[in-house]
């Protein structure tokens, strides 16, 4: 694989590399530590403007029903009275802003649907790596994290006041490929 070095050089669309990809969540529960989980199902696009990363796009939908703590239990309650999955299959982020903060790191910010609730949000994000794989496709690396007050998107369920924090930490790490 040959390292690509200028911003300029990863300018293109993209689709989301699933395999390499996490899009992970933790929160505080009071009875233990923290709970973690992620979701199996997601897909997108990008366009990256590498000399202007303000007219950067991105579109991304997660299928909620995908969400995995290994505990099957707490599972089926997340799908149902946190996030509504019958009334509300997907969750999306829209990108609506991209700001360069140096070589690697960027705000962005974007719209975030959840429960049918839609609310901006920004989110830090490190280029982790570029470089292009055997077949000569642009690959990009990122990992970025935001924190969200799950109430602020309605995400809450009476029974659990007070056992799990409000404050949910998005914890992502990104693989894009652009397409040729």
């Amino acid at each position: 694989m040959t390292t690509t070095t200028t911003l300029g050089e990863l300018t293109g669309d993209y689709t989301f590399d699933t395999a390499h990809t996490r899009i992970g969540f933790a929160a505080r529960h009071t009875v233990g530590p923290k709970v973690c989980g992620q979701f199996e199902e997601f897909g997108g696009s990008a366009h990256l403007d590498g000399d202007d990363p303000s007219k950067s796009k991105v579109k991304f939908t997660i299928q909620a029903g995908s969400i995995q703590t290994h505990n099957p239990q707490r599972d089926n309650v997340l799908r149902g009275k946190f996030l509504d999955l019958d009334n509300h299959p997907t969750i999306a982020f829209t990108l609506t802003g991209a700001q360069q903060v140096d070589e690697t790191t960027f705000g962005l910010t974007g719209e975030l649907t959840i429960r049918g609730v839609t609310k901006p949000v920004t989110v830090a994000v490190e280029r982790t790596g570029a470089e292009h794989d055997p077949r000569g496709n642009a690959r990009i690396h990122f990992k970025g994290r935001a924190t969200i007050n799950r109430k602020d998107w309605g995400v809450h369920w009476i029974a659990a006041v007070g056992l799990v924090g409000k404050k949910v930490a998005l914890e992502f790490d990104v693989a894009v490929i652009r397409q040729t």
